[in-house]
């Protein structure tokens, strides 16, 4: 198949490319490098399979060619990115998936919406399943993202019942491995730059809210799984295990070995309590898909790549 991935040359986005050229597809990523990297993609230049477009899904977008499959990815994910980008990721989760959603029509494609858990906002019900309509605060500086996300999956699902579009949404929770930047503000990614770096790990409000953390290949995997699957509507895709944000800098010091002492600042407003997914959906309409890098495991894998990667 010929795959379009918008944000292609981000953390996430690069992952799906490089497995879909690995599974003999053709790929054109789509990418401002607002948030993304060439050196996410770089080791791809030069692969036939492969192109990669600068350019912002906000306006127009136009592949030509034949185009099988859309993978919407594009948008700032972390929150110091979409913080200081706030109107950005607005646009591109309305005007972007817009743009790729009309892409998508014009070439018959299967479209695919990279959303997101933080649809539930702060949730009320734990652990979050699909038919949840989630807590979210708004106007709240976590808005920005939370309702971006919500507005792109309203909007995938009108273009379904209006057009009879194939579409397929993935509720992505907290992702980690390697290819994230340091300082995007990603709780794994802070604190793994921080003990590596021998200087305080810092820890949000009490350390007691809770998340799961997802290996990147276990969440390509997923994805994949998902879009090849005939279900149509949101999906939760993410590691069930829980682990409280004291765990996981316990965990850090461990695998890195490093001594450095634990400081705890001001909660950021709206921070969820609680983050945890129930992937039963995923599983069944997967035919099983299940996540199999142990958190410990995908650390290691995570600070190694960091290591090799200083900058």
């Amino acid at each position: 198949m010929r795959i379009v991935v918008t944000g292609g040359a981000g953390f996430l986005g690069s992952h799906v490319c490089d497995r879909l050229i690995a599974e003999g597809h053709t790929v054109v990523a789509v990418d401002n490098l607002a948030t993304g990297r060439v050196a996410n993609i770089e080791h791809l230049f030069g692969n036939e399979a492969f192109r990669f477009d600068r350019h912002d899904v906000t306006n127009y977008l136009w592949i030509p060619g034949a185009v099988d499959v859309v993978i919407h990815m594009a948008s700032p994910a972390s929150p110091i990115d979409y913080l200081n980008l706030p109107i950005q990721t607005l646009k591109v989760g309305s005007l972007g998936t817009h743009n790729a959603l009309g892409l998508a029509r014009e070439k018959g494609a299967r479209f695919v919406l990279a959303s997101t858990s933080e649809v539930y906002g702060d949730p009320e019900r734990h652990p979050q399943v699909e038919t949840y309509w989630g807590h979210v605060n708004p106007v709240g500086p976590r808005g920005v993202y939370d309702e971006a996300k919500r507005f792109a999956e309203a909007m995938t699902m009108a273009y379904h019942r209006a057009h009879g579009m194939d579409v397929r949404i993935a509720r992505i929770f907290n992702t980690y491995g390697p290819r994230l930047r340091p300082s995007d503000g990603r709780v794994v990614s802070s604190l793994l730059a921080q003990a590596m770096a021998g200087e305080p790990l810092t820890i949000f409000g009490s350390g007691e809210q809770t998340r799961s953390f997802c290996y990147v290949d276990d969440l390509v995997e997923g994805l994949w799984a998902l879009i090849g699957s005939d279900y149509v509507g949101p999906v939760n895709l993410g590691n069930p295990d829980e682990y409280s944000i004291n765990e996981l800098a316990r965990i850090v010091k461990e695998i890195t070995g490093s001594s450095s002492d634990i400081v705890h600042l001001d909660l950021p407003e709206d921070d969820p309590a609680r983050r945890r997914p129930d992937i039963s959906l995923a599983r069944r309409v997967t035919a099983g898909w299940e996540p199999r890098v142990p958190l410990r495991e995908g650390l290691r894998l995570t600070a190694d790549w960091l290591a090799r990667n200083p900058d």
